[in-house]
């Protein structure tokens, strides 16, 4: 009789064990997935960033190079590198 008190009251003490540990193992699984989504997020938006960046200082590398070459004045120049930061 004893042992079937003891079994009644263990294994649903046991399955309910079992469920937090199952449910605690998911909620870290799902978290790490939205981590490594947020972090991919970023990355690719500091590429953009960079990208960005490397286009604004070729841009303004060529002006530079047409004002030397004497295509642009130094008027223009300053004209054109303006616009090019405003955006």
């Amino acid at each position: 009789m004893e042992k079937i008190i003891f079994f009644a009251l263990v294994i649903p003490i046991l399955a309910f064990v079992l469920y937090l540990g199952a449910k605690a193992i998911m909620e870290g699984s799902s978290a790490r997935s939205a981590n490594k989504a947020y972090q991919n997020s970023n990355e690719e938006k500091f590429d953009e960033i960079s990208d960005e960046g490397n286009q604004l200082s070729d841009e303004i590398e060529r002006l530079n190079q047409l004002l030397k070459d004497g295509v642009l004045t130094q008027e223009e120049f300053e004209k054109a590198k303006k616009k090019l930061l405003d955006n």
